[in-house]
């Protein structure tokens, strides 16, 4: 936050030698200020009283004008860092504490405010939030906090001004989401591409408002209104694998390229569970018991217990001895993409998303769209389609309502298609 500080030289104070102090006024209050004496003396007419800086035709016999100025705006930004060190600790008047110590020749204090500068500053503080909460969470969470922390830092470099504690009100929040939306670059990409879909952007408010809330509730930072906070949600128009091309996948013929087989079981397991990415991706052998697996789910931690099937059982304890392979989600996503084309799983798919107010369209092999999640879409999807109760899919799943289980599986479309179908067929035609 700026403070009202300036430089000043003022004519009045011009001594008999020609030249007039430049000293730092703070103004507290409308009738309520300090001037501090920055130990520099200039000939006023080469003072920019408009732009409160010294004029470049200063005579060299005065200094020279660039390392006055740099000294001018160390002293400037000194007392801008006092009066914030002041206003911040209870009866401790900014002016007082200014004038007190501003010149003193000691440090005054200088570990204590490093101290306090570094506890307030948003980005050490988001690293200690992501320290606390290695204990609690899967790696996968962690490389979000990371990710959020990375765009807040882009949007700092874009908009030229430092991120504090101060900076998250309602207009923060409107700029912040306008450049995730527009603006910011996307990373690993051959052509640059700006903007991210809305679930991501989402994603980010998301786990900042929670970031801000534990600095809250630890006290870090007073209580803030994050009502203007608002997570959008884009309903996904993403794909699922049948059991016919999870089937394909299964039996594909990889001895010319075994290095791919890890990928494909590992997809393919993640079919037959239903599980996300990090939980399927490390299950250990304690968790599978009487034909049971009992996992610890890392983003609701309660604990799900669902019968193997047939084909999951010959991948992860007949192939792997309950060792799977450990793949990064980057990796499998890669990867996998190859196997479903080499499946044959090639059908044309249009997906649209929103940035913004802004519908995009693509159009790409449907092999081009799979990626670990669709494991677990293609699981709810299948499962719903062969009959099995809502309840007891959700229970896998982890949706808390229909109305989300419905909209995340897509499936209602598909079963009425299939219905209409099956009506038509048992129909005469023309």
């Amino acid at each position: 936050m700026r403070y009202p500080i300036k430089l000043i030289a003022r004519k009045a104070k011009v001594n008999k030698n020609g030249v007039t102090p430049v000293s730092l006024q703070y103004c507290h209050s409308a009738d309520k200020r300090v001037v501090l004496s920055t130990g520099i003396s200039i000939p006023f007419q080469y003072w920019n009283k408009k732009t409160g800086r010294i004029s470049k035709d200063l005579p060299p016999e005065f200094g020279d004008v660039q390392i006055l100025e740099t000294s001018l705006t160390q002293k400037l930004r000194k007392a801008e860092d006092m009066v914030s060190y002041a206003l911040k600790r209870r009866n401790t008047c900014p002016m007082k504490f200014l004038k007190e110590n501003f010149n003193r020749n000691d440090k005054w204090g200088l570990e204590q405010m490093s101290d306090e500068k570094k506890s307030l500053d948003v980005f050490c503080n988001i690293d200690d939030y992501s320290k606390s909460k290695e204990g609690s969470v899967k790696r996968c969470t962690i490389n979000v906090i990371n990710a959020m922390k990375a765009h807040l830092r882009l949007f700092e470099e874009y908009r030229k001004e430092p991120i504090t504690f101060d900076s998250f009100d309602a207009q923060f929040y409107e700029d912040f989401v306008f450049y995730l939306t527009y603006e910011m670059p996307q990373v690993r990409r051959k052509e640059l591409i700006k903007g991210l879909k809305a679930n991501s952007v989402g994603k980010t408010i998301k786990h900042l408002k929670s970031f801000l809330r534990d600095r809250m509730r630890k006290k870090v930072i007073p209580f803030m209104d994050l009502g203007a906070f608002k997570v959008m949600e884009e309903e996904v128009d993403a794909i699922y694998l049948s059991w016919k091309e999870i089937s394909a996948i299964y039996h594909l013929d990889l001895s010319k390229q075994t290095q791919l087989e890890k990928y494909r079981d590992l997809f393919v397991l993640g079919c037959l569970t239903g599980f996300r990415f990090s939980d399927y991706s490390d299950i250990k052998p304690e968790e599978v018991r009487d034909g049971m697996l009992y996992v610890n789910q890392t983003k609701t931690h309660s604990t799900v217990v669902v019968p193997l099937k047939k084909d999951a059982k010959k991948i992860l304890i007949d192939k792997y001895n309950m060792q799977m392979p450990q793949v990064s989600n980057v990796n499998l996503n890669y990867h996998i993409k190859e196997v479903a084309r080499l499946a044959g799983i090639d059908e044309q798919i249009k997906i649209t998303h929103k940035r913004g107010n802004k519908v995009t369209e693509e159009i790409k092999p449907k092999y081009a769209w799979v990626t670990s999640h669709t494991c677990r879409r293609s699981f709810c999807t299948n499962e719903y389609l062969d009959g099995t109760p809502t309840n007891l899919i959700m229970a896998i799943s982890g949706h808390k309502t229909e109305k989300a289980f419905r909209r995340y599986i897509k499936a209602d479309q598909v079963q009425k298609a299939h219905m209409i179908k099956k009506l038509w067929d048992n129909r005469p035609g023309l």
